[in-house]
Order: C-alpha cells, then structure tokens, then sequence
C-alpha cells in the first residue's frame, strides 16, 4: 500500500497497518526473547537489542535517502521487502524454547529401576515368584515398600498461595511505581533520541550548508556509542540497573545544553558538534540497556514475591506490550517537541529543553529503578546473581512489599 498507494487515504491505512504489524512482532519478539535467554544475562541480550535499535532507527533515513537520490523511489521499497523477506525466513526457522525443551526431554524416558519393579527378575511364570526368609509373617512389606518407593520418586510440591481474587496482569502491571519508572525513562529516552531526527538535518545544513548525504551521515555519532551496549547490560546483570539509568541520564545533561553553543560554520565547531552527539548516544545508551531488563527484573519481582500473580503463561508479553506503547509514545513527542521547539525559539532552547528533561528523569531513575532507594537494607536483589551465592540475594529491588516493585 505505501509502495504504490497515490491518496493520502491508503498511504495513513497503510501506516496504520504498518505500526500494528511493528507493534505486534516488537512484543512477541521481546517475550519471547526473555522466556528464551532467561534472567540471569537478559541485560546484556537487551544490550543487543538496544544496539539493533539505534542502527535501525538512525540508519534507516540514511539508506532511504541514499538508495532514493542513486536508484529512485521504488528501490526504496525494493530494499524493504528484501529485509522482509529475511525476517519472514529466520521467523519460520526459529525453534521455540518449549518445543526445543520436549524434543530434548524425549530421548530421557528410561525403564523404571529395579527397585520399583513389581516382580522379582529371577521369577518365572511357572516357578512363581520367589519369595524372601519370613515374607510369610509379613504379607504387606513389598506393597508398603512399593509404596514407600513410589513416594521417594513422585517429587514434592510447594502450594501455590491461594487468591480469592487476582487482578489482571495489565492492571497489577499498571499499579506498579517500578515499572511505571522505568517506562517513563523509556518514553524520555526515546524523545531524546528522536527529537533530532526532525532537527538535526535541517540544523547543519542551514549551519553548515551541509548536503543531505552530509545532513544523513551526522547521525553517524549517535550510533558509534552504542556498539558498547552488551558491555552495558553485562554491567546491569552483574550490579544492578540502578545506577546505570541514573548516571546516563545525568550524563547527558551537560552535554545537551553544550549543543546550544554549536552556532556557526567552522570546523571546532563542526567537531565540536561530532564529540557532543557522541557523548550524548553514549548516555542514551548506558540509560537505555538496564531499562529494557528492567522490565524483566519487575515481572520477576512481584512474581517471587506473590508466587502465580500472572497465570501459569507469565506478563512478560504484556510487560513488553507497556513498553512498545511508551517508546512509541516518545518517537511520536520527540520529533514533535523538537520541532515545534526550534521553530518557536530555536536551536538554543530545544538542546536547553532537552537537557532539563533528561535531568529531571534521572531523579525517577535513581528512586525506583531496582526498587524503592530507601529501602535498600532490607535486602536489594540482584539480578544475574545466582541463587544461593553470596548473601542470598535473588533480584533487582527489595525482597517484600507491594510498594516496591
């Protein structure tokens, strides 16, 4: 439809549907991601995620606009089916967890031990069973020890607490001051990084009278940083994500509110401009990769502390589904706030408008990320940290309380 759609009636269906597909393959994907890699490394796999994030967003308008000036409009959409057609191929090739976890369980069936077997293996149909020195004085004892055997084997379940009444996953999801932190970080992060995608082309080319191979190519330092997020998430599995979230967002900061005094054409500051962008992508990307995970740490938070508060399946889907619907709420603010900004004020106060909002979202990171900050002594969790090592700990926030997580 957007391909060879010529009313502006198809090519907004055609979005539409586009956005619903996005949606759809972003929170299955995730879910699935986590039931996959598990808790104990899902920083650093998110770290990859946030890699793929950056390339494709900041990329894709430099593709699109090349591939347009060399080849024309249609080889624009050429290239996307080709993409397409590769998703669709590693999707049909993709082995489930579940279904990967029976073909590995069905070669373990094994006979059943000697001791369990109902006969002795010395016995025949004519001989009779043979029986043992005083068996006569006992008629029970193979039934008891039989039993007894039986019982050894069948292994013991732990009661799940009972609920007269449970919420559902999206409302109990919804309640929480944790995961409602950390998705309002997500929102922040994705209107910092979006709102120069609408401000940023035009701004060097009327700074620097750059063409638009050039006005394309300075998005080149905003994705440079983020080949460090594995390293990234590898930090959040091991100590946490708290910290990182905070330190990004102030990180940024300074940096955002620099970008004000890139004014004229010279080449300190056409440099200047460079090192900023990069040490800005560098922040967005220590802020981002402990967020994503953090969405996991949260569902496995409430999960151990109210063991079958979301069914049998989990909420990681729809834990997901909460951040697609934030981080698409910030692509849709950022390159509004962005230009609406710089054509009011310009330049100098949209990087100033930037700069407070991301110091103002540091101080909700730094409070609950990982759970309430002022309730760290009674016991932070880790995740990442296996069970049992150390002090104990389990995972990311405070081991009881609603309040928490």
């Amino acid at each position: 439809m957007l391909c060879i759609g010529s009313s502006i009636g198809v090519l907004v269906t055609g979005r539409l549907l586009q956005g619903f597909s996005a949606a759809v393959v972003w929170t299955v994907g995730l879910a699935l991601l986590v039931d996959t890699v598990g808790q104990k490394e899902i920083g650093q796999i998110m770290g990859y995620v946030f890699l793929s994030i950056s390339v494709a967003y900041l990329t894709a308008p430099l593709l699109g606009g090349v591939v347009y000036a060399r080849a024309g409009y249609y080889a624009v959409f050429y290239m996307a089916f080709a993409v397409i057609a590769v998703d669709i191929t590693l999707r049909l090739l993709l082995v489930e967890k579940k279904v990967a976890k029976r073909w590995l369980d069905e070669p373990a069936t094994s006979p059943p031990p000697p001791s369990l077997s109902l006969t002795n293996p010395l016995s025949s149909p004519a001989s009779g069973p043979v029986s043992e020195p005083g068996a006569e004085n006992s008629p029970d004892i193979n039934n008891s020890a039989i039993t007894s055997a039986e019982k050894s084997v069948v292994p013991p379940t732990v009661p799940a607490r009972l609920h007269r009444f449970t919420l559902p996953p999206i409302v109990t999801l919804l309640g929480s001051r944790r995961l409602l932190s950390a998705l309002w970080c997500c929102m922040v992060q994705a209107t910092l990084t979006t709102a120069f995608d609408s401000v940023l082309p035009l701004f060097v080319q009327s700074t620097f009278s750059w063409s638009s191979t050039g006005a394309g190519l300075i998005f080149l330092p905003l994705i440079v940083p983020s080949l460090v997020a594995p390293y990234i998430g590898f930090i959040a599995d091991k100590y946490g994500p708290r910290y990182l979230a905070f330190a990004g967002f102030l990180f940024i900061c300074p940096f955002l509110i620099l970008l004000r005094l890139v004014t004229f054409d010279s080449l300190p500051q056409k440099a200047g401009l460079c090192v900023l962008l990069a040490l800005v992508g560098f922040g967005l990307a220590v802020a981002m990769v402990p967020l994503l995970a953090e969405v996991t740490y949260v569902v496995e938070a409430k999960e151990r502390a109210t063991p079958g508060i979301f069914g049998e399946r989990g909420a990681y889907a729809q834990a997901y589904a909460l951040f697609n619907v934030f981080f698409a709420a910030g692509t849709l603010i950022g390159p509004i706030w962005g230009g609406f900004v710089v054509r009011s004020s310009g330049w100098r106060v949209m990087t100033l408008t930037l700069g407070v909002l991301a110091a103002v979202t540091a101080v909700p990171a730094l409070v609950w990320t990982g759970g309430v900050v002022t309730r760290r002594h009674r016991g932070e969790r880790r995740v990442g940290v296996h069970e049992g090592e150390g002090s104990g700990v389990q995972g990311e926030g405070t081991e009881k309380g609603p309040s928490d997580a």
